[in-house]
């Protein structure tokens, strides 16, 4: 078994560590396909051998430069890595336009290979006809500059996000209603003034607490204008660039491109499935909304709509008074090295795993490393990179590192957060939960023989419903009363959790709206390409959920999925339909050892093997259904 991958220790290491790193796993794609080029005598198994080591290779090359370009504090170093991705992303778009390595699977004969080798032909064999391979020589030219030109405006894209900090000054009146530990880390300055920023240690306690309408305004005001103008003309030519590809390609648009490989099955399903939430969530978004109307007009009585700066914190409002939550209180029982260590218990618990810490040099003093291990048996090293710094990835997500292959290599993943260092929100810790599902996930698929179908390699459409069913192990009682505890040490009560559930429910269908509409815009947006996209992401925005977007605006500008998930932020709640679906088979005990263990050995560790939908239909015993999704809407 190889080593876990080696980061320099040295600062002055790294700039030539990334374009070693670079050169080494190119030169490993280029041989194996002299090899398969040149070797007409190879089996058929011999074949697919020979493309495992090309993925691998390039799975190590995509994982390590992606990382570093969203995470090293060194703005070369992250240069280095963005020219790394970008020169790997069109090493493998250009592989599947080279006519000779498609003859060699095309004459490949699936008759001689067992289930799983046919399958990762049949995939092999798809990917090269939807890279264009079969195309004249002029198009798949033509293709491959496209190809190319989507990689470098979606690194644009999120380097711009990235590094599109900004701050506002606001009076020192304008904090009424933060917490005391927020206000003692935000000094008043000689003119009275306090700073601002839109990282999420600032944003997510303003929109949540401040009674100060203006103060909210103004700060999600200037998250929704996140890297704009700059992305204003990345957005508009990555729009066109892929309706090109898809259209050169043969199919009607970019989401029909996108949804071929997905559960979904094709991009008119995308609104059809729309539809579907815009009726499930209609009439109780309408009845949530009037109740925060009024609400927010007790407040700001000549009001005549809520906005999304008014969202979160009218919901906290009315949870207080109406359901006796109060989110300060609540915050108090998270500090977040208890949420960290706790996930850590909780999951190892519920996984039959464990977090064994080792020393291994990283990219910042931030980041802590685990061994994930069973019995004593190493079965991956996760990386834990949680706080926010310049430059460095201003979301949540989960980076595959290391594809994990059976009897040669054990995988890694990384997350990438921006949690603050002290008491943490419960949304945090939701979030928590849910990236940390897409990293054990990550881990524990990671034993399969194919590159192909280890780890999060599945339908992209599924891969968020691990994630979202972990999340509801955040508002079990049991589990948070395992860790959650305020700086006395008492123990969150359960009879608090109870009561954060029951009001969790209200504001649910507007949530769905809220969603709906970033699924409604990556989708108008990607088949519709309009000119003015200001204009039309806000109608969507407006047309899709009674709470209002901010007016002369640009959240598209800073909408990170937009590269990653295209037309496809349907997914979100597409899996989340299977996440509740799933949750259901733990039958009101999230850690039923034998839910828990059937779970984890039918689902997540077979990674990309099978469909998901077999998967899911395996552990459920049917066909997944939409009416857990329903009931939860309902609050029921």
């Amino acid at each position: 078994m190889r080593e876990p991958l080696q980061f320099p220790e040295a600062a002055d290491a790294w700039l030539p560590f990334v374009t070693a790193f670079a050169a080494d796993r190119t030169a490993v794609v280029s041989d194996v396909d002299w090899r398969l080029v040149q070797d007409a005598s190879l089996a058929p198994i011999e074949r697919l051998e020979l493309w495992n080591e090309a993925d691998i290779a390039l799975g190590e090359l995509l994982g390590a430069a992606y990382l570093i370009s969203e995470s090293h504090p060194d703005a070369a170093v992250r240069e280095a890595a963005e020219s790394a991705a970008q020169e790997a992303e069109a090493l493998a778009a250009a592989r599947l336009l080279n006519p000779d390595l498609w003859a060699v699977f095309a004459a490949a004969d699936a008759a001689a290979l067992h289930p799983l080798e046919q399958r990762l032909l049949s995939h092999i064999r798809r990917d090269f006809r939807r890279g264009g391979v079969d195309l004249d020589a002029e198009t798949r030219e033509r293709v491959r500059s496209l190809v190319e030109r989507d990689t470098a405006l979606s690194l644009a894209f999120s380097r711009n996000i990235r590094d599109g900090r900004r701050e506002i000054r606001v009076p020192a009146e304008g904090l009424a209603g933060l917490p005391q530990d927020f206000i003692d880390a935000h000094p008043v300055d000689e003119d009275g003034f306090v700073t601002l920023t839109t990282d999420y240690t600032d944003l997510m306690p303003v929109r949540e607490y401040a009674r100060v309408r203006e103060t909210r305004l103004a700060l999600v005001a200037a998250y929704n204008d996140l890297a704009w103008p700059d992305n204003e003309s990345v957005l508009a030519e990555l729009l066109e660039v892929r309706a090109e590809r898809a259209r050169l390609l043969g199919y009607a648009d970019w989401a029909e491109y996108e949804t071929e490989t997905r559960m979904i099955g094709s991009g008119a399903a995308i609104p059809a499935f729309l539809e579907r939430l815009d009726i499930a969530s209609d009439l109780a978004s309408s009845a949530e909304y009037d109740r925060v109307l009024a609400r927010l007009r007790q407040d700001a009585p000549d009001v005549d709509e809520v906005t999304i700066a008014d969202f979160w914190y009218v919901l906290g409002a009315i949870k207080r008074e109406e359901y006796d939550v109060d989110a300060q209180l609540v915050r108090s029982y998270f500090p977040f090295e208890r949420v960290r260590d706790g996930i850590l218990d909780v999951t190892g618990r519920l996984l039959d795993i464990e977090y064994v810490p080792v020393a291994a040099p990283t990219w910042h003093p931030d980041v802590a490393s685990y061994d994930v291990v069973r019995g004593g048996t190493a079965l991956g090293r996760i990386h834990l990179d949680l706080h926010p710094r310049p430059g460095k990835y201003s979301h949540a997500a989960c980076f595959p590192l290391v594809p994990g292959i059976k009897g040669r290599q054990l995988p890694e993943a990384v997350l990438l957060c921006n949690f603050s260092r002290g008491l943490l929100e419960h949304d945090e810790v939701v979030t928590f939960f849910h990236e940390f599902g897409h990293l054990v996930h990550d881990i524990l698929a990671g034993g399969q023989r194919w590159a192909r179908f280890t780890g999060i390699q599945t339908e992209w459409d599924f891969v968020e419903a691990p994630s979202q069913l972990l999340e509801e192990w955040a508002w079990d009682a049991d589990v948070l009363g395992s860790f959650a505890a305020n700086a006395a040490g008492e123990p969150i009560p359960a009879d608090l959790v109870a009561r954060m559930r029951t009001a969790d429910a209200f504001g649910r269908a507007l949530e769905v709206r809220r969603q709906l509409g970033h699924a409604t815009v990556s989708y108008r947006l990607h088949v519709d390409r309009p000119g003015d996209l200001q204009g039309a992401t806000e109608r969507l925005y407006a047309s899709t959920s009674p709470v209002q977007p901010l007016r002369g605006v640009h959240p598209y500008a800073g909408f990170g999925h937009l590269t990653g998930y295209g037309a496809c932020y349907y997914t979100y709640q597409w899996s989340l339909v299977i996440a509740r679906d799933l949750l259901s088979a733990f039958d009101g005990d999230l850690m039923n050892p034998d839910a828990a263990a059937r779970y984890r050995t039918e689902v997540l560790e077979r990674g990309g093997t099978r469909d998901a939908r077999e998967l899911v239909e395996e552990f459920l015993g049917r066909p997944f259904a939409f009416d857990a999704y329903r009931a939860w809407l309902a609050g029921e």
